[in-house]
């Protein structure tokens, strides 16, 4: 994968737009998804997105061949989703989640096993007081925290992606754990 990404970049600097496609085509959707967990919304996860593409054209003479372009691209997005959330007041109105979904929410895509109304019911609520709990986290931590659990980064990928020592990424992984663990305790 790097071999392709250097290869690209290199063809991006030369002013070939198709590999710049190609880019686009390698992260639109894990970009997409790093977004969502993050933000929460669909709409500013796209704009995300695109504000990210955007930057990565902007600057790829910038670009150091040296670190992973995976590393680079996703600290832009995360960087931007931090940004996002600070000017943002925090909402946590369900019904605005329902309306996010297009009619629809993420549990009607998973498989059927034969539950019940009642466990159902169960399970969606058990979702939300999750998601509601992340989406509390102050975004120090969310940020951390969606790498790590949602986009399964190791501890130096994400030292990477955000700038920060190791160490801190541990502390900040433990502290949001922590927090969602006494957020939850008595709701679960």
């Amino acid at each position: 994968m790097d071999n392709l990404e250097n290869r690209l970049v290199k063809l991006v600097l030369k002013g070939d737009q198709r590999a710049f496609a190609e880019i686009v085509e390698l992260y639109k959707d894990k970009l997409f998804h790093l977004a969502y967990r993050m933000l929460s919304n669909r709409h500013e996860a796209e704009d995300v997105v695109q504000e990210t593409f955007l930057r990565v054209f902007r600057n790829m003479e910038k670009y150091d061949p040296n670190q992973k372009f995976s590393t680079w691209i996703y600290r832009i997005a995360t960087n931007l989703c931090i940004d996002r959330l600070r000017r943002k007041k925090p909402s946590y109105s369900l019904d605005a989640e329902l309306n996010d979904q297009e009619g629809s929410d993420g549990y009607a895509m998973l498989p059927s096993d034969d539950r019940t109304p009642e466990s159902e019911a169960l399970l969606s609520e058990t979702q939300t007081l999750i998601r509601e709990a992340i989406d509390s986290l102050p975004a120090k931590y969310k940020s951390v925290m969606v790498l790590r659990y949602l986009q399964d980064l190791s501890l130096q990928e994400i030292s990477d992606v955000t700038g920060m020592p190791v160490t801190t990424i541990k502390t900040r992984v433990h502290r949001g754990r922590d927090f969602l663990r006494k957020k939850l305790e008595y709701k679960l």
